[in-house]
Order: structure tokens, then C-alpha cells, then sequence
């Protein structure tokens, strides 16, 4: 599949899913979406399988929140501001 010139696919990293890679040319984005950050239990499962990734490459958990819950390098942003740029 293809969205904004990426090539997107489905990730693993040990028994872990990336809800989506991205990549274009050399560039790769890495994507967790969830639609709350409810609870510490949902943030540990979205970030967890982005922070075992150990390139340099952006990862982003996508949520309806509006309280930023980036973290180690990991970038939290609302989904519709994710959407209106250009990432």
C-alpha cells in the first residue's frame, strides 16, 4: 500500500507489532496508533515495541489525545495534527 509517497507495510520487532512502517527512498517513519492514551498500561504497549527499535529513524504513537506523552525520543502527537502536516 502506498500513502503519501511511502510504501507502507506492517512491522515486528521480537514478538511485538508496528502498527506501520513507512518508507520512502531511504526514509523510514515508524507508526503505533491508538485511538486514547487511557491508561499506563496502553502507553506502555504503544511506545514499548518503538522504543525496542534501535535506529534513527522518527517514531510517532498517533492518538486522539491532546496531552503529549512523547518520550525517549519517541514522538506522541494527536492524530488530526499528524494528518495536516507534512511528516
Amino acid at each position: 500500500m502506498q500513502a503519501r509517497g511511502y510504501e507502507v507495510k506492517i512491522g515486528r520487532v521480537n514478538n511485538l507489532e508496528v502498527d506501520f512502517v513507512a518508507q520512502k527512498h531511504n526514509d523510514k517513519i515508524y507508526i503505533q496508533v491508538s485511538y486514547l492514551l487511557a491508561s499506563p498500561s496502553t502507553v506502555e504497549r504503544e511506545f514499548k515495541s518503538l522504543s525496542l527499535i534501535d535506529d534513527n529513524f522518527p517514531k510517532y504513537v498517533l492518538s486522539m489525545d491532546q496531552l503529549d506523552f512523547s518520550n525517549d525520543g519517541i514522538i506522541h502527537m494527536n492524530i488530526l495534527d499528524f494528518l495536516k502536516n507534512d511528516v
